[in-house]
């Protein structure tokens, strides 16, 4: 089934309700803003990282890889991907802006009976020092996070602060072409890679409906040393199978990739 909107019966042009059913058939249901910043509507590559934690390549045989393991969602917007995570088993934290936190809420309170792990909201902006997250997380979600080019440094500050050696960090994002985005993308990865390496996900090992050419998905580890991180052939999508944990952030799905 496709991600589909619903209209707000008390205020059809301020908010509206964009439906996700996942493979067992249970429905998530995420309200958006009609008008407001990037954070306010569920982007494509948030519906894309969604689905790809549903698939068998992600979750493994038996408990679902998330089941039990701590997830943080960077930049979660209306909480699309921390909230699919914490379905999965996950116990998760969905972080944005203070403005944003109403949003979340609703959300996590709309999808409560779904939710098999846990899940709460905090305010976290990109750069500040980190205060209330005392130990690093399992897996980092990311969803649509590269597209200003004032807060990629401060992103990346915020995942080397956030993140240990054993997190696994799994970025999605839509490759743009207009304007400044090739750029803002090119500087990402090449201050990225300062620190951390990282591998992409190939695009049959995604969803086989909810993909398309244009969205990535990444994975990140950070880099323990330049010497030692480089022993073995293990791969960094390996390693981050073998940990089976998670966090987010996202951006607005407007159709479906098939």
């Amino acid at each position: 089934m496709a991600a589909t909107p619903e209209s707000s019966l008390e205020d059809p042009l301020r908010s509206f309700v964009r439906v996700l059913e996942k493979r067992d058939g249970t429905v998530l249901r995420l309200q958006q803003y009609g008008s407001g910043g990037v954070g306010c509507v569920v982007w494509d590559a948030a519906i894309v990282l969604s689905k790809y934690l549903e698939t068998p390549e992600f979750s493994g045989d038996g408990a679902h890889a998330l089941s039990r393991r701590s997830v943080l969602e960077l930049g979660s917007g209306t909480g699309a991907v921390g909230l699919m995570a914490a379905t999965l088993g996950a116990d998760v934290v969905v972080t944005d802006l203070e403005e944003l936190q109403e949003l979340l809420k609703m959300n996590i309170n709309m999808n409560k009976h779904l939710v098999t792990g846990s899940v709460q909201a905090k305010v976290l902006k990109w750069g500040e020092e980190i205060e209330d997250f005392p130990s690093p997380p399992d897996y980092i979600l990311m969803a649509d996070c590269i597209y200003y080019e004032e807060s990629l440094e401060p992103l990346l500050k915020t995942l080397k602060d956030i993140s240990g050696f054993e997190t696994c960090i799994i970025c999605c994002y839509e490759q743009r072409t207009m304007g400044k985005n090739p750029e803002i993308e090119k500087k990402y990865f090449e201050l990225l890679q300062l620190d951390f390496d990282f591998e992409k996900i190939p695009l049959e090992k995604h969803d086989e409906e909810y993909r398309s050419e244009d969205i990535h998905i990444i994975y990140i580890r950070k880099k323990k040393s330049k010497m030692k991180y480089n022993k073995a052939n293990e791969s960094i999508k390996e390693k981050c199978t073998q940990l089976s944990r998670i966090y987010v952030c996202s951006p607005f799905l407007v159709h479906v990739y098939t």
